[in-house]
């Protein structure tokens, strides 16, 4: 059995990026750039007026000036003017051949069916975006390694790109095993208490933006759960199988692995909850064995699977270790890690009530994993410790 530390470690060593994939600019959110993208064209491509108002020649201010019309956006036939002429134009619009500064609508006069400048502040090329003034063709517009906002996504748009090479979040598989499951919404049968593991690593999932999660049952029966793990493997980078880790009569899941091909990294950490968890891999797909009980799941999942996840993808995993005192003195077996539900606030975490590994009612209330470390047994009030804080939403 290993502790903490070398599980976390041994988890690093064995998860590796997946493969970049090229998806449309729109599906790239939050995911991180696999390739330099350049800019096709120059934006604006045109000389483009930034303000509603009137192109004229700067050298011409000081006279009545003779209005020839309009530019607006998205205007396909050019203008030109000249010595004393201006033409109407809005924000958007290619400034017509010969102007060089746009005039403020509210600085122009109307007068004689022509404008005169009130602008006596005016300065030469004011309000005009030159071509290329966003970006240039063929100059770098986003480097590899950067993760993609909502605002990288308009300015890909804007300079014509449609695609990107990303590093994808992972696809995950959830395989709930056992048979003594009852359908939330449906009255349980005696024996039967209801499945909330799948529920729980979906939403889970989702904190970490992944959406694509296949869930699947496996009775503890060895040849079917074999048969789902098989079926999961083929469809997912990262599976994820809830209890039959342990060294029941009906836990399976360390020999349905072996059978599958799966290499074992290690089974078994020195840590409550979560004692038997497990660990392997198939090539460059992961598979994680985590205990029935629905905070062993919870607990394993924030401090082994959530940052794995990120790593799959170029990510930094958003969870935060920080160190706070403890509210209260707590004592613990030597031996064991120690991951208590609490809830942290200004600079202090408190173990919440209901440690048990099958009660979540604590967990809904929990803001943060208290980590108290094997090799101590008792802590003190205002201890410093480790805290991990949980994702808020």
């Amino acid at each position: 059995m290993i502790n903490v530390t070398e599980a976390q470690n041994l988890i690093a060593l064995n998860i590796v990026a997946l493969n970049p994939l090229k998806l449309p600019i729109q599906d790239c959110c939050g995911l991180v750039l696999a390739e330099d993208i350049f800019a096709s064209c120059s934006i604006p491509a045109f000389r483009q007026s930034a303000m509603d108002g009137y192109a004229i020649r700067f050298e011409d201010r000081s006279i009545l000036l003779q209005l020839i019309g309009e530019m607006a956006a998205g205007t396909a036939l050019p203008l030109k003017i000249s010595t004393g002429q201006a033409t109407r134009i809005f924000t958007g619009a290619p400034l017509p051949e010969g102007a060089d500064t746009v005039l403020m609508q509210e600085k122009a006069l109307i007068k004689g069916g022509g404008i005169a400048v009130l602008d006596d502040q005016l300065k030469s090329g004011i309000y005009v975006r030159e071509i290329g003034s966003e970006i240039k063709a063929n100059a770098l517009a986003m480097k590899k390694g950067n993760i993609i906002s909502p605002a990288a996504i308009g300015f890909l748009a804007a300079i014509g790109i449609t695609e990107a090479a990303v590093y994808p979040m992972p696809k995950v598989s959830v395989v709930i095993t056992g048979q003594e499951f009852g359908v939330p919404g449906k009255a349980l049968e005696f024996g039967q208490v209801y499945e909330a593991n799948s529920y729980t690593l979906k939403a889970a999932l989702a904190q970490a933006g992944i959406f694509n999660v296949q869930i699947l049952q496996a009775e503890d029966d060895l040849q079917v759960l074999q048969e789902t793990l098989s079926k999961a493997l083929q469809h997912s980078d990262v599976i994820l199988l809830t209890g039959g880790v342990s060294v029941g009569d009906y836990d399976f899941v360390s020999e349905a692995a072996e059978k599958c091909g799966v290499k074992q990294i290690f089974h078994k950490v020195k840590q409550k909850p979560g004692k038997p968890l497990y660990f392997g891999q198939q090539a460059e797909k992961s598979v994680f064995g985590l205990p029935g009980n629905p905070s062993s799941v919870l607990s394993c999942f924030y401090n082994y699977v959530f940052s794995a996840l990120f790593k799959m993808a170029r990510k930094e995993s958003p969870l935060k270790m920080i160190q706070a005192k403890l509210s209260e003195a707590y004592h613990k077996p030597i031996g064991l890690t120690h991951f208590l539900k609490g809830f942290y606030q200004d600079g202090v975490a408190k173990p919440l009530n209901a440690q048990e590994s099958f009660r979540l009612s604590s967990f809904a209330q929990a803001n943060c994993l208290i980590c108290l470390n094997e090799a101590q047994e008792d802590f003190q009030k205002n201890e410093i410790v480790d805290v991990l804080l949980l994702p808020e939403s």
